[in-house]
């Protein structure tokens, strides 16, 4: 009786505690991966079993002395002047039930001693005893004196306390800038970014967390064959990049400044924390690499199934009755989740993707010039378009060593429709789509491989209903006497009859081949998972957990590292899946170097980029003081919406920590963090004068803005549409094979006799197709706890209820503007939203289901 009523006494001394966590989920990619390499198809659901079973330790395995917490006060110090620390507390008991839990979540209880000498808690080691790791999401204080409640929000993977050389650490959700830190907290807060950045030496192991630059030196295999060699991409002025995370692997033998291929490290909690369903997306990618393709590839290996679509009816077959496959190759891959997830199987031989978008409600609106044109602008890459100002167009490249450039286009066959070549311009009415200088410089080496390319420019017209029309596309090549010779260009004309009209078609293609290429490699790879990286990676060695500004961007960072590496792997790599079914084939990154030279920062900015391109102008009565030049320009109207709703909230944010310009030049950590990530993260363009001092309150806005601006919304519009407009391979090649055919030859009276077939002898054939759209299927889909732009994960992410109101605000405006684009969608005034093809623009409405959706806005680049 008396030590029951002792032990109530204590209990009252001590702080409640709830841990949350989750278990190792190890019935990952490998356990199936390894069972198809085995061919042990019929023993994968017994091993998924048997792995489930004996997953781990079991919850009560996290009982008695498994994991220790020790609490650290941020008021009261110890005899050095840092925060005092409790004894060990370790882990009581299983919370059976709790609201808040999500999939395979649990929650334990414990108990700290805790007395008013000790103050109030603001951190907390955590020990983990355990050979296996396990997922840390959260600790909650409960009832603490003249606090209540205390959040410790952690996201973090820890691993047994041996690996580590000192114990891990987590600070409670209460922001601080470096000058406003808690003195016995200020070392914690100084020990915890040193670990993260770690000395730079040796490769790097699982379990680290250490955040650190290196060149794009690892997507060859010089050791394989000199074929399998690649250019070191960053660190030069020949090659410049975007930095990567370093993994420190050991070098190739005949490239000591190579990395050897292999598993790639990210720092641990870059590495997919949660068990969601972006797990099994990316993963998918490393499944369809290693085991899909291949199998793919035996069937045409073997002249099991022709390797040319024979009518535009074959590829729609795709869709509709589905592609025959050997029973011996379906029995193989049909068992792996990305089959089942990616295809629909109709009985034994049969598989089936799902019909794109484009071709829903009509399937061939596509080949009309008004989709053709619409697409720019509404398409899956809406921001190369730009105004025309000069005719005829100017090359921009060295004349010393490609001779003349200029376009031969002449105003005498433009079709303006009754305008002068002068008014058009003057009324801001012609465009032009110009790949003509990024590709000229590569198409002679691309046209000694398989492929065949054009260099090309298009020349739009803007229509009295607002809508645009191809007037003209000027295919060119380098001349045979060679480069400095200039280049021979033929110009297509529109034609609706006879074989001019198959002409055009093709001109049509060869434009989307340069378009996809660009989409795939600049707009999507460079432009926002290659020039995010260093930001992720400075926020994490220069600005602490408890900053303001990381807290502020962590959430756009989400996944990005991970998903980059494997893409390293198995997508931008020698011999890769873009190498593989893209134009530029061996050339595709370095041709992304040479589009690197000229990025600019600040031109990332969603109205500074349209009025570069003068698609609009500064324009003070004019909603955000811009006006657009096309004004049904539904990504150009729908980004600004979004845009400014984003600048204000980060303008709301940032001026609760950084009232005056001169708080924010005295914060080192603010101050460290862009410096390092201008001139180490980009340090081959540190140079350039047109990055931010980061002097004032202003830089710093709209530099966050334009860093979530790119993670979330325009990755979202560059990547969310590609299999809903590119799944059908008829309306976005990737590749051509063949020139435009010649008077007399056997493929010219081909191209008289059937447009088709000469369009499917000349674009991307089925093989790479399959390879193609399996996988932009799975770069299309969200995951089913996706995390949307105007969201977090967790609702206590910060503890000043100021931050959490402007939070809720720019939730509320982001649902306004949801609502608000959707109504433009019904609007019939607006064709460019909807298109010949009936397919509403909605990539950047902002929420989202799971899967395959055309549209929502992540909070980050996850996939």
């Amino acid at each position: 009786m008396f030590s029951g009523v002792a032990g109530m006494l204590n209990r009252g001394h001590k702080i409640k505690g709830t841990v949350v966590l989750m278990r190792k989920n190890v019935l990952d990619v490998d356990t199936f991966t390894d069972v198809v390499a085995t061919a042990n198809i019929g023993g994968l659901i017994g091993t998924g079993i048997n792995v489930i079973g004996s997953t781990v330790d079991a919850l009560t395995a996290f009982l008695g002395r498994s994991v220790s917490l020790q609490l650290i006060s941020s008021t009261q110090s110890d005899e050095n002047g840092n925060g005092k620390v409790v004894k060990d507390t370790f882990l009581e008991g299983i919370i059976a039930s709790l609201p808040t839990l999500g999939a395979g979540e649990s929650a334990f209880s414990i108990h700290f001693e805790w007395d008013d000498s000790m103050g109030i808690p603001g951190a907390f080691y955590i020990k983990n005893y355990m050979q296996v790791e396990f997922f840390l999401k959260t600790l909650t204080l409960e009832d603490v004196p003249n606090q209540g409640t205390i959040h410790f929000v952690c996201n973090s993977w820890v691993y047994n306390s041996k690996l580590y050389k000192s114990p891990r650490i987590f600070f409670s959700n209460k922001p601080y800038l470096p000058s406003e830190t808690p003195a016995p907290l200020v070392k914690y807060r100084e020990e915890d970014l040193k670990n993260l950045r770690g000395d730079g030496k040796g490769e790097r192991q699982e379990h680290e967390r250490i955040y650190d630059y290196d060149v794009y030196n690892d997507l060859g295999n010089p050791d394989r064959n000199e074929n399998h060699a690649c250019p070191i991409l960053g660190g030069s002025t020949t090659f410049p990049y975007p930095r990567r995370g370093r993994t420190g692997r050991y070098p190739a033998r005949n490239d000591p400044n190579s990395e050897k291929p292999g598993d790639v490290y990210v720092p641990r909690d870059e590495n997919f924390g949660h068990l969601k369903s972006s797990d099994f997306l990316a993963n998918s990618i490393k499944v369809l690499t290693r085991y899909v393709l291949p199998a793919f590839e035996s069937v045409f290996d073997l002249n099991l199934t022709p390797n040319e679509f024979d009518s535009f009816q074959d590829v729609r077959d795709l869709y509709e009755g589905g592609i025959r496959l050997p029973t011996e190759v379906i029995s193989t891959i049909s068992p792996l989740p990305v089959i089942k997830e990616l295809f629909r199987t109709d009985g034994e031989q049969v598989l089936k993707f799902p019909p794109p978008h484009i071709i829903q409600v009509n399937k061939s609106a596509w080949m009309t010039d008004e989709e053709f044109a619409r697409e720019m602008i509404a398409g899956v890459n809406p921001c190369m378009i730009r105004s025309l100002q000069e005719f005829p167009p100017k090359s921009t490249l060295d004349p010393t060593i490609y001779g003349d450039q200029n376009s031969k286009i002449t105003a005498e066959v433009l079709d303006l429709e009754g305008c002068s070549l002068e008014e058009a311009i003057n009324g801001r009415r012609l465009f032009i789509l110009d790949y003509h200088d990024v590709f000229m410089p590569y198409v002679r080496r691309i046209n000694e491989t398989h492929a065949k390319a054009y260099a090309t420019r298009t020349i739009l017209f803007l229509k009295e209903d607002g809508t645009l029309k191809p007037v003209a596309i000027e295919l060119s090549l380098p001349h045979p006497d060679g480069d400095k010779s200039g280049a021979i260009s033929e110009v297509i004309l529109p034609a609706k009859e006879g074989v001019e009209s198959t002409i055009w078609l093709l001109a049509k293609a060869y434009v989307i081949v340069n378009d996809s290429c660009y989409h795939q490699l600049m707009s999507h790879w460079l432009n926002t998972h290659a020039v995010i990286e260093p930001f992720v990676i400075a926020t994490n060695r220069q600005l602490s957990v408890i900053h303001p500004i990381y807290k502020l961007l962590s959430p756009h960072y989400r996944d990005t590292m991970n998903i980059n590496a494997l893409a390293r792997q198995n997508l931008i790599n020698s011999d890769g899946i873009i190498e593989r079914t893209f134009l530029p084939s061996k050339f595709s990154l370095e041709m992304s170097s040479a589009v690197y030279k000229n990025w600019v920062f600040t031109d990332q900015a969603l109205p500074a980029d349209l009025i570069k391109r003068g698609m609009a102008v500064e324009d003070s009565s004019s909603p955000y003081g811009i006006r657009l030049v096309i004004e049904d320009y539904p990504y150009a109207v729908d980004g600004l919406e979004i845009w400014f709703a984003i600048k204000t909230w980060v303008q709301d944010y940032v001026s609760l920590y950084y009232p005056t310009d001169n708080d924010l030049r005295k914060d080192p950590e603010l101050q460290n963090w862009w410096k390092e990530a201008v001139e180490v993260g980009h340090g081959d363009l540190k140079d350039k004068p047109w990055w931010p001092k980061m002097q004032t309150v202003e830089e710093l806005v709209e530099s966050c803005t334009t860093i979530i601006w790119t993670a979330s919304a325009l990755h979202a519009a560059v990547n969310f549409g590609q299999y809903p407009y590119g799944g059908l391979i008829l309306n976005r090649p990737t590749l051509s094979r063949r020139l435009l055919p010649e008077q007399g030859t056997a493929e010219y009276e081909e191209m008289v006799k059937s447009h088709q077939k000469a369009y499917l002898r000349t674009i991307t054939p089925k093989l790479e197709t399959l390879i193609d759209l399996t996988t932009i299927e799975i770069l299309s889909k969200h995951a089913s706890d996706e995390v949307y732009l105007g969201e977090r994960d967790n609702p206590h992410w910060t503890f000043d209820s100021r931050a959490l109101q402007a939070f809720q605000r720019f939730g509320n405006k982001l649902s306004e503007i949801e609502e608000k684009l959707t109504e433009k969608n019904k609007d019939g005034r607006l064709s460019n939203r909807i298109g010949p093809v009936e397919l509403p623009y909605t990539l950047l409405h902002p929420t989202s289901n799971e899967g395959l959706t055309f549209r929502g806005v992540p909070n980050s680049i996850s996939i």
